[in-house]
């Protein structure tokens, strides 16, 4: 395996001061012979099955090189950030996680993880993927995928991309009205907690950000914009989508996926997880931009997965080191890409992805998103946003801009204790 060696063992035992101390800054690049020695005891990662199936060659060579024992606990994705809050102070944790970049505000709150050091290294994986790993000048692990949502289109429905949203409506609403599709447009949300997620590229278009930004593009927590004019702007474009069936309380993210696949729509937002379903029902389709429905761009949040090292890690030198080294290799990123089919975070490892028209496809969209807030605050909005979304989309908000405003100052005051 030909791996990049970004942190090697003299810069590995600098590490250790680092672990410490938190600082940044570079490390020194030391004798193959000590990269060898740095290795050595065990290592728990703790990881879904489809990255464990990914790193399965990896994690070997790593073992045989550096003879270092790994354990690889399969986990729901989803449970990982909370069991690793509850068990890693108990001594029950393990050394490394695979986990979210907006998991690391609350995993750093917590003090369950610790800085890896990339060095000059960082410059070798996309911009928005370290930048969304960082919190409070830190960068906490090493970045693997990026994702983000897009418009997918149905090319037999509708043969050209819409430039407009009005254009989208237009047409979705045609195809319904012949007998060709079922729905206009299919976006999966919750009947109760819509999906704030999946609805942002289109809060946006209307000006309509979470939170201001700090001088340096971190997002600065004292400020929340969700109340703003043009998120109130937003809510009433909602309220019309809902009546129009646009936006459907009704479709889950399974329905959307399941209908799409079926040809029932010209349109989908979704993500690249599901376009395995899309080509093994042989639908023909197009990766768009999602059309600005209130003026301004319909920036997605872009997602962010990597590893992370635990705070309470028993061998964190060693760690760092399959971090550093391993994973952020060309061969394991393009393994883990070829197992999800998420964009790669190592530029190298991207722009060979490129030649996949799907990876180019979502790449370009992502391109113009923004990261997904990664700062503990983050979690005080998601229920009332939420909820709030769904009352407006099945018309229970009279006044969808109040219940809006509403629902911000709500959220303002739990930040504010």
């Amino acid at each position: 395996m030909q791996h990049r060696s970004f942190m090697t063992a003299a810069g590995v035992g600098a590490l250790a001061l680092t672990l410490t101390a938190c600082a940044g800054g570079g490390t020194p690049a030391p004798a193959e012979t000590e990269t060898q020695a740095a290795g050595g005891g065990a290592l728990t990662i703790w990881m879904d099955q489809n990255r464990a199936d990914a790193l399965e060659g990896v994690i070997a060579t790593f073992e045989e090189e550096t003879g270092t024992t790994v354990e690889v606990v399969v986990k729901d994705f989803g449970t990982i950030r909370d069991d690793l809050t509850t068990q890693a102070p108990s001594g029950e944790g393990p050394d490394i996680v695979v986990g979210a970049h907006d998991w690391i505000g609350k995993l750093v709150q917590n003090g369950v993880v610790a800085p890896v050091e990339l060095g000059d290294g960082a410059a070798d994986f996309e911009d928005v993927s370290v930048q969304a790993m960082t919190y409070e000048g830190s960068v906490y692990g090493v970045p693997v995928s990026i994702e983000n949502i897009a418009l997918v289109r149905n090319t037999a429905l509708a043969p050209e991309a819409p430039a407009t949203w009005d254009d989208l409506v237009a047409t979705g609403q045609a195809a319904v009205e012949s007998g060709d599709a079922e729905y206009p447009m299919l976006v999966g949300i919750d009947p109760n907690n819509a999906d704030p997620y999946h609805l942002y590229p289109m809060q946006a278009s209307f000006g309509g950000p979470v939170f201001g930004l700090n001088e340096d593009g971190s997002y600065d927590a004292a400020d929340l914009q969700l109340g703003n004019e043009g998120n109130v702007e937003f809510a009433s474009a909602l309220a019309e989508w809902g009546s129009q069936g646009i936006v459907n309380l009704n479709i889950s993210q399974d329905i959307a996926k399941e209908q799409f696949a079926n040809g029932a729509s010209p349109y989908t937002i979704t993500g690249p997880w599901n376009l395995q379903t899309f080509q093994e029902a042989g639908i023909e389709y197009a990766i768009d931009p999602i059309p600005s429905a209130g003026g301004q761009p319909a920036t997605p949040f872009v997602g962010v997965q990597g590893f992370m090292l635990s705070a309470y890690s028993e061998n964190p030198i060693v760690a760092t080191q399959f971090l550093t080294e391993y994973v952020a290799s060309e061969e394991a990123q393009t393994a883990i890409f070829e197992s999800g089919q998420r964009a790669p975070a190592l530029s190298a490892a991207f722009e060979a992805a490129q030649s996949n028209a799907d990876v180019a496809g979502f790449g370009a969209v992502g391109a113009e998103g923004v990261p997904m807030p990664n700062i503990p605050e983050m979690d005080a909005l998601w229920a009332d946003w939420g909820t709030t979304e769904a009352q407006i989309i099945g018309g229970q908000a009279s006044d969808p801009g109040a219940a809006w405003t509403q629902m911000a100052d709500k959220i303002q005051s739990t930040l504010e204790g």
